[in-house]
């Protein structure tokens, strides 16, 4: 291994380093709790060291996102494949996205409450965002029903999962209640 390669593993290895611990910290105190101060003592690096990674706690919150959407690709994709009918599979998916939402709270607020400096629906959104909507849009698009535009469909649907677990989270909503809830969004919005 060339003295050059060895340096990025090393700074991919401390850029992986600084994003974990940056989740772990926001998932026990929350996110306030994330400053580059408190990173770098973590970390035991120095904060020019983590500025050489990322410019501050805007670009760590979005690299903690783009590692959440691919989980929650991958959670979505997961549920689904176990699924034997349209109606499961979307089910199946609103339960994967809820679960994901309530276990991973930060990583759920660095992908859709926080400003991580990235863009979503638009030419230069990155590819595990893009990634996490087509896991949902795969599922969703077998169930969109005639002259609805799947793509649109999927917007609905992901907004109504959202609001779900933006409002439970909140203590707005009853936790009893959550699947039948599930059931109401299947039935009546996916109507399978």
């Amino acid at each position: 291994m060339s003295v050059q390669e060895r340096k990025e593993r090393e700074r991919a290895e401390r850029e992986r380093l600084i994003v974990a611990t940056a989740r772990e910290l926001a998932e026990q105190q929350g996110w306030d709790a994330v400053t580059t101060r408190r990173l770098a003592e973590r970390i035991e690096y120095s904060q020019p060291v983590l500025y050489s990674h990322f410019r501050g706690k805007r670009e760590i919150i979005g690299a903690v996102a783009l590692e959440g959407a691919a989980e929650l690709a991958a959670a979505v994709r997961a549920a689904a494949s176990r699924a034997n009918s349209p109606r499961e599979r979307v089910a199946a998916l609103a339960r994967a996205y809820l679960d994901f939402a309530e276990h991973n709270p930060a990583v759920y607020d660095a992908l859709f409450q926080l400003d991580g400096g990235l863009a979503y629906a638009q030419e230069d959104t990155p590819e595990p965002l893009k990634d996490a909507f087509a896991a949902l849009l795969e599922c969703l698009a077998e169930v969109t029903g005639d002259g609805v535009h799947p793509g649109m469909f999927t917007e609905v649907f992901w907004a109504a999962l959202h609001g779900l677990a933006t409002l439970t989270r909140a203590g707005r909503l009853l936790p009893e209640d959550a699947e039948p809830r599930v059931e109401l969004l299947v039935d009546r919005l996916a109507m399978v």
